[in-house]
């Protein structure tokens, strides 16, 4: 109990510095340029070193400030928030959006306010085209399904009933990530069956109970559990440990450093590395480049890897 406690105390103190070393700057850097990024919630792991990539690539650029908020999850405070920090001045804006479907009004905000708005990790733009000045930076989701589905179909021998934990379903990620798993599933796989479908919201605790609920309905003809990401297949993997069941791997997203040492012993079959460090310095370089007035990319499509036992080494 008190190692949790004094995690969850470092992690505190090191958010608050996080933001209070902006709040600083911005209180006596009048001439520094500023670049507001708003997160979809600080408390998202992966989200944090997408973050701390970004805030790297500008520790060496003392003319730049960057503004870090947190929308917690709701999508009309990251509206506010970014309308709020287009008031304050900043020249660019990074968003990791709440919901895909609904950044619209920040979008025309940026437009409005002329300066440069890249979109990082979550797509809203799908397969339209970019408006001008707006960027995006993440990786090709369906392929981190994709991948999953070909580790996992191997794995399986090519038949037998698999579950797949969801993320959050207002989320382009866990929709292209699961079309993945389904469309190789009847391309590659036509012996695997998808037992259940079940959103876990990116939660390590609601992996756990879903994957018990699983183990109870589907027993031993549950024979793999796909995650869209990480926490979730770390949820599973606690589940399957209690249950005593060692015969169902389980493949995440992310290569989180929990699930690589999960890899690495063995109770995580798999996971694809979605590179958290490509994504943060994409979207530092474009709005820097941006910012200089020069021609970034419109889209920066950051790979995916899939990491096992086999090359786990080389992903430290």
């Amino acid at each position: 109990m008190k190692k949790t406690v004094w995690v969850c105390m470092a992690a505190l103190i090191a958010l608050s510095g996080f933001v209070g070393c902006s709040r600083k700057q911005a209180a006596g850097g009048a001439s520094k340029t500023r670049i507001g990024y708003i997160c979809n919630n600080f408390n998202d792991t992966f989200q944090g070193y997408i973050m701390n990539e970004t805030r790297a690539f500008f520790a060496d650029k003392p003319d730049y400030e960057l503004i870090f908020q947190d929308a917690q999850e709701d999508v009309i405070k990251q509206q506010d928030l970014a309308n709020t920090l287009l008031a304050q001045g900043v020249k660019a804006l990074i968003v990791v959006p709440v919901n895909t479907n609904a950044t619209e009004p920040i979008t025309n905000a940026a437009k409005e306010a002329n300066i440069p708005l890249i979109y990082v990790n979550r797509n809203p733009f799908s397969n339209q085209s970019l408006p001008p000045h707006v960027y995006y930076v993440g990786s090709q989701e369906v392929i981190a399904g994709q991948m999953q589905m070909e580790a996992m179909g191997e794995l399986l021998g090519g038949s037998g009933g698999v579950a797949i934990l969801v993320g959050k379903l207002d989320n382009e990620g866990a929709l292209l990530r699961t079309e993945g798993n389904k469309d190789t599933i009847k391309r590659k796989f036509p012996g695997v069956t998808v037992l259940a479908e079940e959103t876990g919201n990116w939660q390590r605790d609601q992996g756990l109970s879903l994957t018990e609920n699983w183990l109870t309905a589907y027993g031993t003809n549950l024979k793999g559990i796909l995650a869209n990401n990480d926490e979730m297949a770390l949820g599973a993997v606690e589940a399957l440990k209690a249950a005593g069941r060692t015969d169902v791997p389980v493949i995440g997203v992310d290569a989180i450093p929990d699930a690589k040492a999960a890899v690495a012993d063995g109770s995580l079959a798999a996971t694809v590395l979605q590179d958290a460090a490509g994504q943060g310095r994409g979207a530092a370089e474009i709005a820097y480049k941006a910012l200089r007035n020069e021609t970034p990319e419109s889209i920066i499509w950051v790979p995916f890897v899939l990491i096992t036992k086999d090359n786990l080494d080389q992903y430290p």
